[in-house]
C-alpha cells in the first residue's frame, strides 16, 4: 500500500465528512464502494484481467479512502496498492481535494455577544462551548474565571481588528508643577506600575532600592491565570539582586523534577524527519508556587514602603513635563481617582492599551493563544511520573489550521499544570480564540494523557495571549514614551520558542533595573532616554523565523505533517548535541557560531526546510529575517571585539562621568549591556552592588521635582 493523499479537514464532525464522501461525492472515474470509514474506489483499466497483484508494476486498480478524527479535527487519507500511479489517479485526487475544500472550508467562530444582566456566563456560553462550561463549573471561582476568559478574548479581538485606531490612553500635556491648574505640589510616587504579575517582581526590586512605588492591579492581587516554571540558574539572578534569599527561593519551589521532554508527533513524517526525544533536564524544571511568590514580593514591596491598589483598573495617563498623572477606577466601588508619579511602568501584558497605542499595527507580530488548567489530582499513577515534565509536545498534525502543542509541569503533591497552545499569526479575520482552544483542551486532553475527565479535580484555569514581536533591530519597537516605559509582555519580552515572558524578564532583570535606576537618579525620563532601557537581544531576534515556521497562515492548507516535520528536523539536531546546546538555545543564550552550525546541519538533513519556511513566512518576512541575521552577525563581530574590555572601561569611567554627563553615562551603560546581555551573555549582579546602590540612592538628593 502506498499513501497518495493526506489532508486535514477543519471540522470535528468526522461522521459528516464520511457521509458526504459516501453519499454525495461523485468521483470523476471509477466505481465507489462504501466501507465502514470511507469508500473503496475501483478503477477500470484495459489490462485488469492480466494484472499480478503482487507485482509493483501491476497495481490493483483500487484506491482506498478513509477518514478518522483526532484533536477535534477530521483527517482523510487515500492509499493504493503498488508504486505506480493508476490511470486517471491525479485527476481523481485533484477533484476530491477541490470538493473537500469547498464543502469543508475554514471557519473562525466568533464568541457570542452576551448580556450578563440577563443570564450567567455559563448559560450564555453553554450552547457554543458545552465542555468548557461543564468543566469550568467544576472549578473554584469557575464563573469568575470564565468571565475573565471571555473578557480577554473580546479585548484581544478588538485590538487586532482596530490596529490602526487604537484607543488613546496616553495624553501629552505641556503643563507642569508650576501650572496653577495642577493640584499636586509634587509627584506622590517615583514609580507607578500598572499590572501586578510580572510587575510586582520589578516593582519589589525598585522599592528595595529606595524608590517610592505604587502597584495598580486590575484583579484581586495574587490571582494568576498562568503558572511559572524556571531553572535554578535563571532564578539565581533574583537572589543576586537581593530580592530573595536562597531559603526563600527554596520555600516557593512547588516541585523540582528530573527531566523535561520535547517530542513532536512524527507518525506521518518520512524516516529521516523523525527524531528522538530531546531531554532538557535544566529547562523550566523548577515549578514555582506562583501565588506564594507573588505574596512574598508583595511583602517585600510593602516592607520597603511600597503600596498596592488591587481591583483597580487603569483608565488613562496624562504626561506633563515633570510628572505623569494616572487616572484609575476602583472596580468594587466604581470610584475614580488620580495619582501622580515620576514614571509610569506598563506591565499590563498582551492586552495593554498603552502598547497598542505606542506601536499601532506593529504592536505584535504573532501570538500564542494559551489555555490550560492546574489539576489537583485525578490522574492514575501509571499515567505520569511527577519527576518529569513535558516542555514541548504534540500528539497530532495540523488541527483546524493550527499546530497544537502541549506543556505539562508537575507541581506540589499530585498537582499537574497542563497547557495547550499554538503559534499564531495575528490576523483580523482569525485573531485566535481562547474559548475555541478551551473546547479543544477539554475534549482532547484524554488523547494526550489518558484520564477520566470526570475524576480530575480542577484547581484553576490558566490562560492568556502571549505576544511576539519580530525584531529586525534594537530600535524597531517603541517601549517608552516621556515618563513611561513598558516591561514584560507589554514590551513583547519573551523567548521566541517557548514564549516565556517570566523567564525572559528574570534573565534581563539586572540589566533593566540597573538602567532604570540610573535614569531615575538623574531624572533622564524622556522617551529618548527611556527607549534605551530595553531587553533586546540580537541572538533572540534572529530566532523568530523559527516560531514563524510553526504558524499556519490563515486560510492556507498545508500538508498536515508539515509543521511537525520542521520541528522534528530541528529538535532532532538538538537531541544529537550535548545537553548544554539545547539548554542555551531555549534560554536565549545561543551564540552566532552555534546558530550557524545548527542552521547548516538542519539544511543538510532536510533540504526542503528553506522552501518550506519561504512558503510559510513569505518573501517580505523572509527578507526581514535576513535583516535580523545581518544585524546579528554585525553585533556578534562587534561584541567579540569589545565585550571583554568595553564593559570594564565603561564601569571604570563611572565615578567621574556619571555626575558630569549622566545622559552619556546612560547611553554607554546601555551599550555595554548590549555587548553582553544583548548577545545572550547576561552579567550576574553581585549582592553587595545592590546594597551599595541602595545606600547611594538614599544619600543622593531627590531630583528637583518643582522644575521641568
Amino acid at each position: 500500500m502506498k499513501e497518495i493523499f493526506y489532508v486535514e479537514l477543519p471540522t470535528p464532525e468526522s461522521s459528516t465528512v464520511c457521509t458526504w464522501l459516501q453519499q454525495q461525492w461523485e468521483p470523476a472515474l471509477g466505481q465507489k464502494i462504501i466501507t465502514p470509514d470511507g469508500i473503496l474506489l475501483q478503477i477500470e483499466t484495459s489490462n485488469t484481467s492480466n494484472q499480478n497483484p503482487t507485482a509493483n508494476d501491476a497495481p490493483i486498480p483500487e484506491i482506498s479512502i478513509f477518514v478518522w478524527s483526532v484533536q477535534r479535527t477530521t483527517y482523510l487519507k487515500a492509499f493504493r496498492w503498488g508504486d505506480k500511479a493508476l490511470q486517471g489517479e491525479g485527476k481523481i485526487l485533484q477533484q476530491l481535494e477541490t470538493a473537500l475544500r469547498n464543502q469543508f472550508p475554514y471557519e473562525y467562530p466568533e464568541p457570542p455577544v452576551i448580556d450578563l444582566s440577563q443570564q450567567s456566563i455559563f448559560e450564555a456560553l453553554a450552547p457554543h462551548y458545552p465542555k468548557t462550561v461543564h468543566f469550568f463549573q467544576k472549578m473554584p471561582n469557575g464563573e469568575y474565571d470564565l468571565n475573565r476568559v471571555y473578557w480577554w478574548e473580546k479585548q484581544w479581538r478588538e485590538g487586532v481588528r482596530n490596529p490602526q485606531k487604537p484607543r488613546q490612553v496616553i495624553f501629552k500635556s505641556p503643563t507642569g508643577a508650576n501650572d496653577a491648574s495642577t493640584s499636586f505640589s509634587a509627584p506622590e510616587y517615583d514609580l507607578i506600575y500598572i499590572g501586578g504579575a510580572l510587575g510586582v517582581i520589578h516593582a519589589a526590586v525598585m522599592a528595595q532600592l529606595g524608590y517610592r512605588v505604587l502597584l495598580i492591579e486590575r484583579l484581586p492581587f495574587g490571582r494568576m491565570n498562568r503558572e511559572w516554571n524556571i531553572s535554578r540558574d535563571e532564578f539565581q539572578s533574583l537572589i543576586d539582586l537581593g530580592l530573595f534569599t536562597p531559603a526563600e527561593f527554596e520555600s516557593v519551589i512547588a516541585r523540582e523534577y528530573i527531566d523535561g521532554f520535547n517530542k513532536f508527533f512524527d507518525g506521518n513524517n518520512p524516516p529521516h524527519l523523525r527524531s528522538a526525544v530531546l531531554h532538557t533536564p535544566t529547562v523550566l524544571n523548577i515549578c514555582l508556587d506562583s501565588e506564594k511568590l507573588l505574596h512574598l514580593c508583595e511583602h517585600k514591596l510593602k516592607r520597603a514602603g511600597g503600596e498596592i491598589w488591587d481591583e483597580t483598573q487603569f483608565m488613562r495617563a496624562e504626561v506633563t513635563s515633570d510628572r505623569v498623572v494616572v487616572g484609575v477606577e476602583h472596580l468594587p466601588t466604581q470610584t475614580e481617582r488620580k495619582v501622580t508619579g515620576r514614571l509610569l511602568v506598563d506591565a499590563m501584558g498582551t492586552a495593554s492599551p498603552i502598547a497598542w497605542q505606542l506601536n499601532g499595527s506593529r504592536a505584535f507580530d504573532s501570538v500564542c493563544p494559551t489555555v490550560g488548567a492546574s489539576i489537583a489530582k485525578g490522574f492514575e499513577p501509571e499515567v505520569w511520573d511527577s519527576n518529569y515534565g513535558d516542555v514541548l509536545y504534540s500528539h497530532g498534525d495540523i488541527s483546524r489550521g493550527r499546530q497544537l502543542i502541549w506543556e505539562l509541569f508537575p507541581g506540589a503533591g499530585e498537582e499537574i499544570t497542563i497547557y495547550l497552545f499554538h503559534y499564531h499569526q495575528v490576523n483580523p479575520q482569525n485573531p485566535g480564540s481562547l474559548l475555541e482552544m478551551y473546547e479543544d483542551f477539554f475534549t482532547i486532553l484524554p488523547e494526550y494523557r489518558r484520564c477520566d475527565m470526570e475524576k480530575l479535580v480542577w484547581k484553576k484555569p490558566t490562560f492568556g495571549y502571549i505576544p511576539g514581536h519580530f525584531s529586525v533591530g534594537s530600535r524597531d519597537r517603541i517601549v517608552a514614551f516621556d515618563r513611561l516605559i513598558a516591561v514584560g509582555d507589554s514590551a513583547s519580552l519573551q523567548s521566541p520558542l517557548v514564549f516565556t515572558g517570566f523567564g525572559s524578564l528574570v534573565r534581563n532583570l539586572h540589566r533593566l533595573t540597573d538602567l532604570l535606576d540610573t535614569a531615575l537618579r538623574h531624572n533622564l525620563l524622556t522617551a529618548k532616554d527611556l527607549n534605551q532601557i530595553r531587553a533586546y537581544q540580537s541572538n533572540v531576534s534572529v530566532t523568530w523565523l523559527f516560531s514563524k515556521g510553526m504558524m499556519v497562515p490563515t486560510g492556507r492548507h498545508l500538508p498536515p505533517q508539515r509543521v511537525n516535520a520542521m520541528l522534528n528536523t530541528f529538535f532532532g539536531l538538538l537531541a544529537d548535541e550535548p545537553l548544554a546546546v539545547a539548554d542555551n538555545f531555549i534560554k536565549d543564550r545561543v551564540s552566532w557560531l552555534t546558530f550557524n552550525r545548527l542552521a547548516l546541519k538542519a539544511a543538510r538533513r532536510n533540504p526542503a526546510l528553506i522552501p518550506w519556511i519561504w512558503e510559510l513566512a513569505g518573501a517580505k518576512d523572509f527578507f526581514r529575517w535576513l535583516g535580523s541575521y545581518f544585524s546579528f552577525t554585525g553585533n556578534a563581530i562587534v561584541s567579540w571585539l569589545l565585550r571583554d574590555w568595553f564593559p570594564k572601561l565603561v564601569r571604570s569611567c563611572q565615578p567621574w562621568l556619571e555626575n558630569r554627563n549622566p545622559a552619556l553615562w546612560l547611553r554607554l551603560l546601555a551599550q555595554s549591556y548590549a555587548f553582553t546581555a544583548g548577545m545572550g551573555r547576561p552579567e550576574r549582579p553581585r549582592r553587595e552592588e545592590s546594597v551599595v546602590r541602595s545606600n547611594q540612592l538614599n544619600e543622593l538628593p531627590r531630583p528637583n521635582l518643582t522644575k521641568s
